[in-house]
């Protein structure tokens, strides 16, 4: 009885509550006549009831399954990164074993049985200028003996420069506001002119001693010291410093993406062509009919000066195509 009476006194002081919020209005209170429910109004409120069960009883697993489905994520991540930091220990590991197992196999320094004292040293020594007319007997191995070795590092070095260009490249013409802003952050050509006088004096008189320095060791490599290696490093020097001097619209009169690509595409084919012409004659017993000129003379050694000119070529283009795209991501 007790809990009846308060429940009637509760309920009763909720309905004075709302009233008084204006909530409810107590006249109207029991007034609202009832509304008769058929049997399929009651059998579509048990549709109703049973679909929101089964919904939420669908949300709820789905939910158990999305949790699921990240904690195997989390815990194969963290098994992918334990099993990759043993790997890359193993591997270390084993490339250590290799290399000192090698340095142990090695002969003893001195011994007349060293590669270093086989007979192919001895051919590139007492024939080398006679093969192949460069008075530079390291020019000669490199560009003649073992030139398609030179043209994979001249690959290497245009796929390098490729993969950079990729990578590093901003697409202008893209229509992401990310990547724009990207743009305008990276390219400080903005800044430019910077109309630095010292610097640009200073590249004035030494810009074009590096470029003559660059193209007198490139054309003499067969003669002394250098070639198309070192002289296209210089080379490359030379046009990095003219641009900081003068800015990239200045630069662009001169070298340019198109200008890049086309020079290095000419360079390697040329190199590519004109070697496989010499190993075919050559492994064929025939004459190449490449006149390797007087040894001494800076038009000599066959092939060996128009494949340093190409070696010189793409170094020179390749350090610059680098330069600039780690600075700005373009040409």
């Amino acid at each position: 009885m007790s809990r009846r009476k308060d429940n009637y006194e509760t309920s009763r002081w909720l309905k004075f509550k709302k009233w008084v919020d204006g909530e409810t209005d107590l006249l109207s209170i029991g007034m609202e006549p009832e509304v008769p429910v058929s049997s399929e109004g009651k059998e579509r409120r048990r549709d109703l009831a049973r679909r929101k069960a089964y919904d939420q009883e669908l949300i709820r697993l789905s939910a158990e399954h999305a949790d699921k489905t990240a904690i195997m994520k989390a815990r194969s991540i963290r098994y992918f990164q334990k099993f990759y930091k043993v790997m890359s220990v193993i591997l270390c590991l084993g490339i250590i074993l290799v290399l000192l197992w090698t340095v142990a196999s090695l002969p003893v320094t001195g011994n007349a049985d060293n590669p270093a004292n086989n007979e192919v040293a001895a051919r590139y020594i007492e024939k080398g200028l006679q093969e192949t007319g460069a008075v530079n007997i390291v020019t000669g191995m490199i560009l003649d003996y073992r030139a398609f070795d030179t043209f994979g590092e001249s690959c290497v070095l245009f796929i390098a420069s490729c993969c950079v260009l990729v990578l590093l490249r901003l697409d202008a013409d893209s229509k992401n506001e990310n990547i724009r802003k990207m743009i305008a952050e990276s390219d400080d050509r903005h800044f430019e002119p910077k109309n630095d006088i010292i610097l640009q004096k200073c590249a004035c008189v030494l810009v074009p001693v590096i470029m003559i320095f660059g193209i007198y060791i490139v054309l003499n490599g067969h003669l002394s010291p250098g070639g198309g290696f070192s002289g296209g490093a210089v080379l490359g020097s030379g046009l990095i410093l003219y641009l900081n001097a003068y800015g990239y619209d200045r630069m662009s009169r001169l070298f340019t993406e198109k200008v890049y690509k086309r020079t290095t595409l000419c360079a390697l084919t040329f190199y590519c062509l004109a070697k496989s012409y010499s190993f075919f004659t050559g492994a064929n017993h025939l004459e190449s009919g490449i006149p390797l000129g007087t040894p001494g003379a800076i038009l000599s050694s066959g092939l060996i000066l128009p494949l340093n000119i190409c070696v010189g070529l793409v170094v020179a283009c390749t350090m610059y195509a680098f330069y600039t795209l780690f600075r700005k991501g373009g040409m």
